[in-house]
Formats: structure tokens, sequence, C-alpha cells
């Protein structure tokens, strides 16, 4: 099993797990990348997995579709125009013989989605590298109580979040809390990585719970008041 990221768009990540030249495809939001590696490397698509509507994560599915007309496409209620299998809290299924559970991570839109598959996580927008995703339906408890899910997680769990958002997050963080070795120590690391043309991601759910300042607030007015303070950031 191997998970690795097709760039899109100036920070996106579209990933995909790979078994044995059977691939799945999570959060389409271009199409050219996604086909061209498919091509290249003879690989057989088996599904694409959706988390939520914006289209930086659902543009590419139509040409993808085009192509490989017979995908199964999972995906919340909100996505339902583009997917045929619509799935939602508590279900699960399983796909390339992993099984992936599906549990409700709302805030940044009203029904957004994450996928569990073993110990890899993954969040779209609704977790990311030192921070999360704008809460953009204004139900700031729902994306607190996400991140509440998130807490429960194995510490090696590996977080496979949509966007390379870890360096302004850590600045962020670090704004808010400094001096704080273990962040400036994280900004470091993650400055090297990109200064090197690599991902930060995957994180861990471990490291998340060190460096992520949402994921550690402890209540939901400390949580607001951070997210509020990111956003003008």
């Amino acid at each position: 099993m191997n998970v690795y990221p097709i760039p899109a768009f100036s920070d996106n990540y579209i990933w995909l797990i790979e078994k044995e030249s059977q691939v799945i495809v999570v959060d389409p939001g271009e199409s050219e990348g996604v086909l061209k590696h498919l091509k290249e490397n003879e690989l057989t698509l088996q599904a694409i997995l959706l988390t939520h509507k914006h289209d930086d994560h659902v543009a590419g599915v139509s040409d993808v579709l085009d192509k490989y007309p017979q995908t199964p496409i999972y995906g919340p209620i909100e996505t339902q125009s583009l997917t045929n299998h619509t799935v939602e809290e508590g279900d699960s299924f399983e796909l390339m013989g992993e099984t992936f559970q599906v549990f409700k991570t709302a805030g940044h839109t009203e029904e957004h989605i994450s996928y569990l598959m073993g110990d890899n996580l993954f969040c779209g927008d609704a977790l990311f590298s030192g921070g999360c995703g704008r809460v953009f339906t204004g139900d700031y408890e729902a994306q607190y109580d996400a991140l509440q899910k998130f807490n429960t997680l194995d510490d090696k769990v590996q977080v496979f979040a949509a966007h390379e958002y870890t360096q302004t997050n850590l600045r962020f963080a670090l704004s808010v809390e400094s001096p704080n070795q273990t962040l400036s120590q994280a900004l470091a690391e993650a400055d090297k990585m990109r200064a090197d043309n690599e991902p930060t991601l995957p994180s861990t759910i471990g490291k998340e719970k060190q460096i992520n300042l949402f994921l550690k607030a402890k209540a939901l007015d400390t949580f607001i008041d951070l997210r509020k303070a990111r956003d003008e950031f």
C-alpha cells in the first residue's frame, strides 16, 4: 500500500491510494494530473472518494468519469450530484481489500466527512497540519466537535490533509505561543521540506496534538477565538 499526492492548483493535494497497480483517488479538484498519472503508470482506477463539495476538491470528477465511466464515487450528501455512493457518519465500506470508516467532520461545510483507512486519515479541509479549515458555515461548534473526533484517534494515525498550509499555520501558532521550542522546531522542519519541494504531509495525530493549537483547544470559546484570529492572520 502506497499513499502519495498529486499537487494541484497552488496548494492542493490530491491523494492517491495505490495497491498492486490499483488506485483510489481522493478529492480530485482537477483531472489533468490525475489522468496523466494513471495513464503513464498503467494504473487501474478503483474508486473516487470525496470529502466535501468545494470545487477545488470535486471539479475534476466529470473529466475523470469521461475516461473511466464505471468508477464508484463515494461522498457526503452535499456531493450527491457527483456520486453514486452517498455515505455518512458511521458508514463503512471496502475497497481494494481495505476498510474505510466514515465520520462527519462538519464546520468547513455542512456535510464534510473524513475517511479512516486503518491508520490513514483522509480529512479534506477539516484538519490541516497545525490548523483546521475555515468555518464557512458559521457553525463553530460543529468544527470543534470534528476536532474532538480527531483527538480520539491513535497517535500513529497519519493525517493526509488536502492543503499545504503547514508553514502559515505554524507561523500563526508562534504568533500566539512564543517562545515555543516545539513549534519553532516544527516550522524549521517544514521550511526545509518546502525548500526541497517536499510535502509537509502526512503528519500524524500524535504530532498534531503537540503543534496544532486548534486540536489542543480545551473549550469552544477558545477555539472560536483562535479560528477568528487565524482568519485575519
